[in-house]
């Protein structure tokens, strides 16, 4: 209900609607440009990610490579990029949360967060 029993000003809101999409839009763009790293086994293993979780990296101290124990730097690939992902999750909190407040509902549409 708008105060003083008025109806809603429709183009006003149309207007605000869309300057919100605008900025989304331009949050997302921005998002797909910047980088974060997650770590594993105290740096043995970088994953690096885009703010909207595009893997870009994987780098591997040779200390990490043992032949015999392929499964441990297996899960030191996956602890890094799941560190990288969340490093990714709480950018995209910071650059979007504001633009997004008040929407309801759950995710950012197109992001995988």
């Amino acid at each position: 209900m708008i105060p003083g029993g008025g109806q809603p000003n429709m183009q006003q809101l149309l207007q605000q609607a869309q300057k919100m999409q605008q900025d989304l839009a331009r949050a997302q763009e921005e998002l797909a440009h910047m980088e974060v790293d997650g770590q594993a086994g105290g740096g043995l293993v970088t994953a690096t990610v885009t703010g909207a979780g595009e893997l870009r990296a994987l780098k591997i101290d040779p200390k990490a490579v043992d032949p015999e124990d392929t499964e441990t730097l297996a899960d030191l690939v996956v602890a890094a990029v799941q560190a990288a992902n969340e490093n990714a999750h709480n950018l995209q909190q910071q650059k979007l949360g504001p633009l997004t407040q008040g929407l309801g509902g759950g995710g950012i549409p197109g992001l995988p967060f």
